[in-house]
């Protein structure tokens, strides 16, 4: 790709925000890494984020608080969510507000390419 487009990632696990980087990057996207919801919204890569891959459960603001906030401004980022929670309600509802996917971790890289795909424009 010329430009790869950016993924970012928001999750407060540093072994999520170091591993799943380098696994993006392996499929050819820019990646960017935020510990927080709020350092996400406060950096100048919300304008060129392409899809944000999000957790649910994360300390201030979670992740549904993050996509209802980017509701709010108007950023129509394809948002896949991520988490460890065993919540089986919690998946259908965030898709229902305009989710991609919501995958449970661990998930395996078919899955995370699925969503992916399911997120991005084809060109």
């Amino acid at each position: 790709m010329d430009n790869p487009l950016l993924i970012s990632v928001v999750d407060d696990d540093e072994s999520v925000r170091e591993a799943l980087p380098d696994l993006l990057k392996e499929f050819g996207f820019a990646v960017e890494a935020f510990s927080s919801a709020q350092s996400f919204l406060d950096s100048r890569h919300v304008t060129h984020t392409r899809c944000l891959i999000l957790d649910i459960a994360m300390p201030g603001m979670s992740g549904p608080d993050l996509q209802k906030e980017l509701l709010a401004r108007q950023y129509e980022i394809p948002i896949i969510f991520i988490t460890a929670l065993g919540d089986a309600v919690l998946g259908p509802n965030l898709l229902a507000l305009g989710a991609v996917e919501c995958l449970k971790k661990p998930f395996s890289e078919a899955a995370l390419l699925k969503a992916l795909s399911a997120a991005l424009p084809v060109n």
